[in-house]
């Protein structure tokens, strides 16, 4: 096979050696590798090699190797060039082809793609060959040793999405996607983003765990899709997930899967107008103590997603030294809730409503109670004053609209306050 490329070789040279005295320029010439022997292993010796060549004309260039079975590994393959200028052409090489797989690895790197690779150690065959438009193609050819080479991988093992459809909408439920994977190799980078069909990547953000980032061992990465910063996700759609890992020699290794996004986007909603209506009249409100201090105001969702909320009702009357623990709810993360707040309260709004009722709100298969984006609710309530602290009578009350476990923004937090005063007999 090695005797017959060279013959080969030796008739197109001996083609273009004809050409050149008949006054055309060789299309391909000056072709050198800076040296026959590199260890890559990124030990910054002998690591890496220039090739030189030189371009009389437009051209496409490839740069491949033969090893001693035939088998050809291609460091460029085809690439438009056009004629050089003042200069030869020159390239490193570092020993890192496009990627392939023995034969005995078909099965093993089953979960991802070798993208890059190092040559195996071993003699080659090079060959820089030029075709230029009209079809005639000139190479040259040599000789290669590569010895000493970090041939290990950084694969990429047990690579998984979970859940493959997420919602990131801040609701509390299937808001973020988990990528995991274990990283066989220390590397240089290891990077992980989403694509859609416009192009546009998005990237994923390290999770930090016990193992360093770009070190061998068990990586997460964590997706909110930017909605925890208060950007809009991406649209809604299926994406494409990549993770690439390149090492110090430049081997790269890919892994793909998908993820849906579903129902994205930012939750807003507030206190309409910032409007409060309270038992009685004026800033200050006398109640007597047993009596209950009433409120109405109407929450807005000003946001393309439904928001979540959850009980109690509107309409609940808690006694105040009750909170919505008494009533059998629990803060949920991700639910909006209205909540009343006084200065002598033992907990941070302890007296909470949902934010609409069963005629305002829509209900998913699992039960979860939602306001629809661009609806509003009427939410009233009241708190039974059973009991006073006469160092703090009267007292301020307000109202905030609550994204639990989330935040409290500002625009919704100590809306529509009263100087509360419980008469005492």
């Amino acid at each position: 096979m090695r005797t017959w490329h060279i013959l080969v070789i030796m008739a197109i040279l001996g083609l273009a050696l004809t050409l050149t005295a008949c006054g055309e320029k060789q299309l391909l010439n000056q072709v050198s590798f800076s040296a026959d022997t590199i260890t890559p292993n990124a030990d910054k010796d002998t690591d890496v090699l220039v090739i030189t060549y030189n371009l009389s004309r437009s051209a496409e260039v490839s740069i491949y190797f033969e090893d001693n079975d035939g088998n050809r590994y291609y460091f460029r393959d085809h690439i438009h060039h056009g004629p050089s200028v003042e200069e030869p052409y020159q390239v490193y090489f570092a020993g890192v082809v496009d990627g392939y797989v023995l034969p005995h690895e078909n099965k093993e790197f089953a979960g991802f793609t070798v993208e890059k690779r190092v040559l195996q150690n071993g003699d080659y065959t090079w060959i820089v060959e030029a075709t230029d438009p009209e079809g005639i193609t000139i190479p040259y050819t040599g000789t290669l040793t590569i010895a000493d080479a970090d041939t290990a991988l950084p694969e990429l093992r047990g690579f998984s999405i979970y859940p493959p459809v997420f919602t990131p909408n801040r609701d509390g439920i299937s808001d973020r996607a988990t990528i995991n994977v274990d990283l066989k190799k220390d590397v240089e980078e290891l990077i992980v983003y989403l694509e859609g069909n416009d192009g546009i990547r998005h990237h994923v953000e390290w999770q930090e765990k016990l193992t360093p980032l770009n070190e061998a061992g068990w990586h997460e990465f964590d997706y909110d899709a930017g909605v925890d910063h208060g950007a809009d996700p991406p649209p809604d759609g299926v994406y494409t997930v990549t993770m690439r890992a390149r090492d110090a020699v430049g081997q790269w290794t890919v892994a793909t899967s998908t993820l849906t996004i579903k129902n994205g986007g930012v939750p807003r909603a507030y206190i309409l107008n910032g409007a409060v209506e309270w038992s009685g009249e004026g800033p200050e409100v006398k109640i007597p103590l047993n009596s209950t201090l009433y409120f109405t105001l109407t929450i807005e969702n000003d946001s393309v997603v439904p928001i979540r909320t959850s009980g109690p009702p509107p309409g609940a009357i808690y006694d105040s030294d009750q909170n919505y623990a008494t009533l059998g709810e629990y803060q949920q993360s991700g639910a909006f809730r209205v909540g009343i707040h006084c200065e002598t309260s033992p907990t941070d709004h302890p007296w909470r409503w949902a934010i609409g009722g069963p005629d305002d709100l829509v209900a998913d298969d699992e039960g979860h109670l939602y306001l629809p984006a661009g609806e509003r609710a009427t939410v009233s309530g009241g708190i039974r004053l059973v009991d006073y602290v006469e160092a703090r009578n009267p007292q301020y009350c307000y109202a905030s609209l609550i994204h639990e476990d989330v935040q409290i923004s500002m625009v919704n937090f100590r809306v529509g306050p009263i100087r509360l005063f419980i008469e005492v007999p």
